[in-house]
């Protein structure tokens, strides 16, 4: 069994503590391949396997962690990677991220050091495969990369972005990659790894927090050095949005083994939760707008909306949107951020269970001008509990 890390053990590797800091240290130290990405007969060489070179901001939220993984930027302060990708959590100045290019010998590259982990707590007992990088300052003007929260985009045809190996065992590839891989069923990506399952030889999948993709002849996959990464799509305003995060799979683009990644819509609440407990997710010296008027939310009833007029703001295409929202059960509520031009975001669906409040920013990627109104909408679906909108606050 394999994840998509430098870490090749099983699934959910138990490591003693001076294990895990000798192997991350070791992974840290390892130089990309100077090789030029194409053969002498010009050919590409891919590092996802089957891929193609990426373009040079093609994919601009990519960011290589140096222990061996992929991650996004999900604020300008915070990389959303995978929990076995990091030595669990709290403080942690090991890690350096590379950020805003494809070439990582490159020296326009951007980098920082980490500063805090969390890893989610639940993923070794089937739990998502998600972790969050504080990194020690904001790179300003970043480009975020948007999450799924609803199950809208996971179906279909999806792109896998990384700088991983080439082919089952090899080694880290200096210039980026990008693939395309459909959706596989949580019903046949059970079936296929069933067999491995029941002989000892793989742990068992969760499809409740996971979303596989592959062809089944194989050929084209995610690999050792992927991990962390994002699996991406177009919405249907054509901008990018996150619908996994690469977590493993049985070798690399082997026939009849899809990919697995963690299910981000799935996950979508705990990662926004703790990415606002880390701190970092709205981006200092930021153009701000607000409406702190409080508005009721019936219960089971219409959605009510609060708005924020902005103008002033040229050359933007993403803003955080921070939600302050009162409510008993804020698992009976659909939250979605409406842009000038119509563009709508659903930030949270009916997400958090019994849990109380929403009170979370968001980092949204928008097309058009971020001038007019932008709308907050909100919605209790079910019986019992009420609550209101205490603040919509947008900072570009």
């Amino acid at each position: 069994m394999h994840v998509r890390s430098w870490l090749a053990a099983r699934r959910r590797p138990v490591l003693t503590a001076a294990a895990s800091l000798g192997v991350v240290a070791a992974l840290a130290t390892m130089t990309p391949s100077s090789a030029a990405p194409g053969g002498d007969d010009g050919t590409v060489s891919p590092n996802i396997v089957g891929g193609t070179t990426a373009a040079q901001g093609e994919f601009p939220w990519m960011v290589r962690l140096s222990m061996g993984c992929g991650g996004a930027m999900y604020t300008e302060q915070i990389v959303l990677t995978a929990a076995h990708c990091v030595d669990g959590s709290g403080p942690d100045t090991s890690i350096t991220a590379t950020y805003g290019v494809v070439d990582l010998q490159s020296s326009s590259r951007v980098t920082r050091t980490s500063t805090q982990v969390y890893a989610n707590p639940s993923y070794g007992s089937g739990g998502g495969d998600w972790a969050l990088v504080k990194l020690s300052s904001p790179i300003s003007g970043a480009t975020l990369l948007p999450i799924a929260t609803s199950t809208a985009n996971d179906n279909g045809t999806f792109t896998i972005v990384g700088w991983g190996a080439a082919s089952e065992g090899g080694g880290q590839q200096r210039y980026q990659r990008k693939a395309t891989v459909p959706f596989v069923s949580d019903s046949d990506c059970v079936a296929a790894y069933q067999p491995l399952v029941n002989a000892g030889q793989y742990d068992e999948l969760s499809p409740g927090v996971e979303i596989c993709a592959g062809y089944s002849q194989g050929g084209v996959d995610t690999c050792q050095g992927d991990s962390g990464g994002p699996m991406v799509k177009r919405d249907g305003a054509g901008n990018w949005i996150q619908v996994g995060i690469v977590s493993h799979g049985y070798g690399c683009a082997r026939a009849g083994y899809p990919g697995v990644y963690a299910q981000v819509s799935a996950l979508a609440g705990d990662i926004a939760a703790q990415a606002a407990a880390l701190g970092g997710t709205t981006a200092p010296g930021g153009t701000s707008f607000s409406n702190n008027a409080t508005v009721a939310i019936p219960d089971n009833g219409a959605a009510v909306t609060s708005t924020v007029q902005v103008t002033g703001v040229s050359g933007k295409t993403s803003v955080q949107a921070g939600v302050d929202i009162a409510h008993t059960y804020r698992g009976d509520l659909v939250v979605t951020v409406v842009s000038p031009s119509g563009q709508s975001f659903v930030v949270s669906n009916k997400s958090g269970g019994s849990a109380d409040n929403i009170v979370q920013t968001y980092p949204l990627t928008f097309s058009g001008s971020a001038n007019g109104t932008w709308t907050l909408r909100v919605q209790d679906t079910a019986a019992q509990d009420t609550g209101s909108i205490r603040g919509f606050k947008l900072t570009f």
